[in-house]
C-alpha cells in the first residue's frame, strides 16, 4: 500500500506541473509558432500541425522522466 501512495503523490505532482505549464503556455508567444510547425491556410480551411513544438515537448518530457527514473 505504501508503494501506491508514493505513486499517487508522484502522479499528483506531475499533473500539477503539467497544469502549470498549460497555464503558462499562453504567456509564451513562441510556443506553437516555432519554425517547423506546419500551417496551411486556404479559403475556408486552416490546417495546423505543431511538429516542432511536439518534438520540443517530447524532448523535455523524455529528459524529465529520465532524470526522475535515475534513482
Amino acid at each position: 500500500m505504501q508503494h501506491i501512495g508514493k505513486l499517487l503523490i508522484l502522479l499528483g505532482i506531475v499533473l500539477a506541473v503539467i497544469g502549470g505549464l498549460i497555464l503558462l503556455a499562453g504567456r509564451l508567444p513562441w510556443l506553437g509558432r516555432l519554425p517547423g510547425d506546419i500551417l496551411i491556410q486556404k479559403k475556408n480551411v486552416t490546417f495546423y500541425f505543431p511538429l516542432a513544438t511536439s518534438v520540443l515537448i517530447s524532448i523535455v518530457l523524455t529528459l524529465l522522466f529520465w532524470l526522475l527514473g535515475r534513482r
